[in-house]
């Protein structure tokens, strides 16, 4: 009965949010468009980065925008399921590195600071506290628990995590934040985020699943069979985003799956970074089907499902460094190029101001 409740419930959340994502603004898209057209340069020769820009366009609702601050929110969590040996190290490591984001330390930090993007790890998820990065009304659990065993968690707590996700998008939004980039930390997140592109993609878990930051290839194996024993147990509904990250997902999936949610809610572009990430970009879409509109890709994961995921999304990367560091690195490193292209959007002069014919469409 308490089951049919939290579903009944989740199901009056889904509806809700429905019904307050709106697609993207056509006519803000169109005059992003028509400007283009009047830019001083050869047509559609920024390719994916003039098509970026007129995406914001429709996203914020007016083709007359800025990105002037930038943010990477990095959602840290831990997963129960590394007790099955799915990992080459143990979760204490979240924790360790958690905490180099909060001293600059970590590769992402390095990275942020030269694309001008303001950092903010969250602790939704970790096993252990980090002080000056866990805060107790943004973390739902200390983990989720072994999904080999038992559901990863309850619809309550992916429900927080999702919740907690789109509080965030509404705080940076008020705080003039004008992109937001998705990243994550988490030992054992590509086990749960292999599990969860398996049910959603109707793929068997061979297919979908990696060696994540290292495994041998036994190892690989006994992931690989984790899943799909677990997927089997629990038989997590594809068409019930909340039930698949319930029993086999997790916090960090969770969080971000709000985050995508509350760019769509409050009209922020979100950019993917790479497996972890579009898997929940994955989850938020496949729940409010006009969330689509609001986000954007960065590169595309290493991973054996990092492309099927930007496929089942429509969405192709806009770089191909064969990166799987995760931690939002690749949407950290696609943040200079939106802005490269919206800079020549704004301020490059008309063909007339350079005293040039302007460009036709040629048939």
């Amino acid at each position: 009965m308490q089951e049919q409740k939290e579903t009944e419930g989740a199901d009056d959340k889904v509806e809700k949010l429905r019904r307050h994502i709106l697609p993207v603004d056509e006519r803000s898209m169109e005059q992003a468009r028509a400007h283009w057209m009047t830019v001083g340069k050869p047509l559609f020769s920024l390719g994916k980065l003039e098509d970026a820009v007129i995406q914001m366009a429709g996203i914020k609702r007016t083709a007359d925008y800025t990105l002037e601050k930038k943010a990477l929110v990095i959602l840290c969590a831990d997963n129960g399921i590394v007790a099955e040996g799915v990992t080459q190290t143990g979760q204490e490591v979240t924790a360790i590195v958690a905490k180099n984001f909060t001293k600059g330390a970590a590769s992402t930090n390095m990275m942020a600071e030269v694309a001008g993007v303001d950092i903010f790890p969250v602790d939704i998820g970790m096993a252990t506290d980090v002080p000056g990065l866990t805060v107790g009304e943004k973390k739902v659990a200390g983990g989720t628990k072994n999904f080999a065993k038992e559901p990863a968690m309850s619809r309550q707590e992916v429900w927080k995590a999702i919740e907690v996700g789109i509080g965030i998008v509404r705080e940076l939004r008020e705080k003039g934040y004008g992109v937001i980039a998705t990243g994550e930390m988490g030992i054992g997140n590509t086990t749960t985020s292999s599990a969860v592109a398996s049910v959603l993609l109707g793929k068997d878990p061979e297919e979908v699943t990696g060696k994540g930051a290292g495994l041998t290839s036994e190892g690989l194996k006994r992931k690989i069979r984790v899943i799909r024993e677990a997927i089997r147990t629990h038989a997590p509904y594809a068409q019930d985003v909340p039930d698949v990250l319930s029993k086999v997902g997790g916090l960090d999936i969770a969080g971000m799956t709000g985050l995508f949610l509350g760019g769509a809610l409050y009209h922020v572009p979100v950019v993917i970074d790479g497996f972890i990430s579009a898997v929940a970009a994955l989850c938020a879409v496949r729940m409010v089907p006009d969330a689509a509109g609001y986000v954007l890709p960065s590169h595309v994961s290493a991973e054996p499902a990092g492309a099927m995921i930007l496929e089942a999304l429509h969405l192709t990367p806009f770089l191909t460094c064969d990166m799987c560091l995760g931690e939002g690195s690749g949407a950290v490193a696609v943040m200079p190029l939106l802005e490269m292209g919206l800079q020549v959007y704004r301020k490059m002069g008309s063909f007339s101001d350079i005293q040039v014919e302007q460009y036709q469409i040629l048939k």
